[in-house]
């Protein structure tokens, strides 16, 4: 039998996207390296547990679940986190940031300095600029202030995010042409914490880090594993924790790699094809002006 393997992630790094499995195993990908793996026959996904603690009871999830952890656990993670205001005393500086997604698709958000643009990285900011630096407290007042503000939301589904990057403008400037008026918005309002300094608007983009300056537009995303299925296909780009994959049947097909945690999975030989659901994009229009 195949030794099966646990996936932890996607991550960041200076050189691009790496995936980590348990036991320490890393491995980083480029564009153009096939990524294939199978779900071990007669497996079942389980929850992949909090603050780095396996689940006590090994709870069973669902092949939907971007969290991957059952309510227990999930609840356990999130008590722990900046978003949640679990940590309000912590000393390091904190960044107020405007990410843009796509056409429509704006956040507010916050990371600490020493992360640098990773969580931008992770969340797939195509285009971002900073807004300010300062205490925790004081970074999250102002996200607050500029969520209200501004009227824009301090996350977005990844449903979301990856279903416009097929419609990406072409040209930095006009990507980076909604944050730019947003920001300039935001250093006129009254109201910011004095702790906090505000950083001029210098927009960074990230269409070339994720490839997404050459790869075809996606098609299509994965739903969930199953067991016993098999996702096959060769990387062209890369955004957040999603993976472009292009298969054998010539369509682009976007994995999250989030669904790959709690199951065993196991490597596949040459020429597999993707046997696991797949839903279309469907062409929509993205306003955030009425949803927020």
């Amino acid at each position: 039998m195949a030794q099966a393997w646990k996936c932890t992630g996607l991550r960041w790094s200076a050189e691009g996207p790496v995936l980590t499995w348990d036991r320490g195993r890393r491995s980083p990908l480029s564009w153009g390296k096939r990524v294939a793996f199978g779900v071990a026959e007669g497996g079942v996904r389980e929850c992949a547990g909090a603050r780095g603690h396996a689940c006590p009871v090994r709870a069973g999830v669902s092949a939907r679940s971007t969290g991957g952890r059952c309510e227990e656990c999930a609840r356990l993670d999130r008590a722990h986190s900046v978003a949640a205001d679990g940590i309000a005393d912590d000393p390091r500086p904190y960044r107020v940031y405007l990410a843009w997604f796509g056409p429509g698709l704006v956040k507010v958000g916050i990371t600490a300095v020493g992360r640098g643009s990773a969580r931008l990285l992770e969340q797939g900011a195509v285009c971002f600029s900073w807004l300010g630096t300062g205490p925790l407290m004081a970074a999250r007042r102002s996200e607050e202030l500029l969520r209200a503000a501004l009227r824009v939301p301090d996350r977005i589904p990844y449903g979301e995010k990856r279903a416009v990057r097929a419609a990406l403008p072409a040209g930095a400037e006009e990507r980076a042409a909604e944050i730019g008026e947003l920001h300039a918005r935001a250093v006129e309002l009254t109201g910011w914490p004095e702790s906090l300094a505000r950083a001029p608007f210098q927009a960074v983009d990230h269409v070339r880090v994720f490839g997404l300056d050459t790869a075809p537009a996606a098609r299509g995303e994965v739903t969930g594993l199953v067991a016993g299925g098999v996702v096959s296909g060769e990387l062209v780009a890369a955004a957040g924790p999603d993976l472009h994959l292009a298969t054998g049947a010539g369509a682009v097909v976007v994995l999250d790699t989030r669904l790959m945690g709690g199951w065993g999975l196991v490597s596949v030989g040459e020429g597999g094809e993707v046997t696991v659901p797949v839903r279309e994009f469907k062409a929509e229009a993205h306003r955030q002006d009425g949803l927020f």
